[in-house]
């Protein structure tokens, strides 16, 4: 979530160097975009956070609860698919998080010692699941953060059928901190979570909680946290990363994003002055076997219409591709749009419809989680 206007720091993993020369947080001077408890700060508005149509604004504080049954199936034409290529990031294991940002290849085969460490034991006892995720990821980062790893992080949990996103909120650059930093503690801390949830009685919203309570890290980001239990799935969303779910090529459901105004979305921080858990929204929705998740930073949200991502889908799941193939093309699209000056954008839409004069993509790192529902 590259901030409006700023710069990425060429060193910015050094997070540790720069908590330590920065702990006096009463002269801590916060950047562009980067949440304040002060609402009428009126440059706080330059995260970036696509403005998405049927946004529902919360309350800080305030827990909104939503359940959708899904039982309608319907279908709309795809469209063509955008040329791809074979340079990403995807990941596989039973559960992991990608917070070391290993060099792994494309067909998820191999997985680094740090990411091993954070797994959870496959001595505990499963869960006999009526349904089942089966999930893949693709992450791109910023190319001006490749080498630094970006700021988004994700994690799959496959045996407990959990999923999470994060952003970092790139604002935080213009202070010399990488918030992915943030990002990926916050997703290691959710998957310990989840490692002392109860068997088969995952809550995303207690796991957000425990998880936000222990990272330390400067910065703040968003959090996505879906699991799937009692045949649907439970999910909460703070802030621009978000899901849909496509069933026969269409989108039956859309989170929508939530943020304070446009450019300026929630955030999870260290901090009393960002958003607390509780902000986010809940959801319980019912699917089905032949369902797809489709999970992503707003890398993914603020460059694809949802049309288009089922789109891809729907050719993924005719052609038999897997999921992580699956987030690969539609990471590869939304790179494409991202790119693209001569296209309307969700991204640009939000933005002339707030008064801005923007058209075309917005470049941001990106992150695609992709689940097939299975019986």
């Amino acid at each position: 979530m590259a901030a409006s206007g700023t710069v990425a720091a060429s060193g910015d993993l050094v997070v540790d160097t720069l908590v330590s020369g920065c702990a006096n947080f009463s002269s801590f001077a916060k950047p562009t975009g980067v949440y304040f408890s002060d609402r009428s700060c009126r440059n706080c508005r330059k995260a970036s956070v696509s403005m998405r149509k049927g946004a529902v604004k919360g309350h800080k504080g305030v827990q909104v609860y939503f359940t959708f049954d899904l039982t309608e199936r319907s279908y709309i034409s795809s469209l063509p698919l955008a040329t791809w290529s074979s340079n990403f990031r995807t990941f596989s294991s039973s559960c992991y998080s990608d917070g070391t940002m290993p060099d792994l290849s494309t067909d998820g085969s191999s997985c680094t010692d740090e990411l091993r460490s954070l797994a959870i034991s496959d001595q505990r006892t499963s869960v006999e699941w009526g349904l089942k995720l089966l999930s893949g990821a693709c992450y791109l980062p910023h190319p001006a953060k490749e080498e630094t790893g970006g700021e988004d992080a994700h994690f799959i949990c496959v045996d407990e059928q959990t999923i999470g996103i994060a952003d970092g909120v790139g604002g935080w650059a213009d202070v010399g901190v990488n918030a992915g930093e943030y990002a990926r503690e916050l997703m290691s801390n959710s998957v310990r979570a989840i490692q002392d949830e109860p068997n088969g009685d995952i809550d995303p919203l207690r796991v957000l909680e425990k998880a936000h309570a222990k990272t330390k890290a400067m910065g703040s980001s968003t959090a996505c946290i879906i699991a799937l239990k009692n045949q649907g799935l439970h999910a909460i969303n703070l802030g621009d990363s978000g899901f849909i779910v496509i069933r026969d090529g269409q989108t039956v459901f859309e989170s929508p994003a939530q943020q304070h105004s446009f450019n300026f979305t929630y955030q999870l921080e260290n901090d009393t002055r960002g958003d607390p858990p509780s902000s986010g929204q809940v959801f319980t929705i019912t699917v089905a076997p032949g369902d797809v998740v489709v999970a992503g930073t707003d890398g993914l949200f603020d460059n694809l219409y949802n049309k288009e991502i089922a789109a891809v889908v729907a050719d993924a799941t005719k052609d038999g591709l897997s999921p992580d193939v699956t987030a690969q093309k539609i990471a590869a699209f939304a790179r494409i749009r991202a790119l693209d000056r001569n296209r309307q954008t969700p991204f640009s839409t939000a933005a002339q419809e707030a008064g801005y004069s923007y058209y075309g993509g917005k470049l941001d790192d990106l992150t695609v989680v992709v689940s097939h529902v299975s019986a």
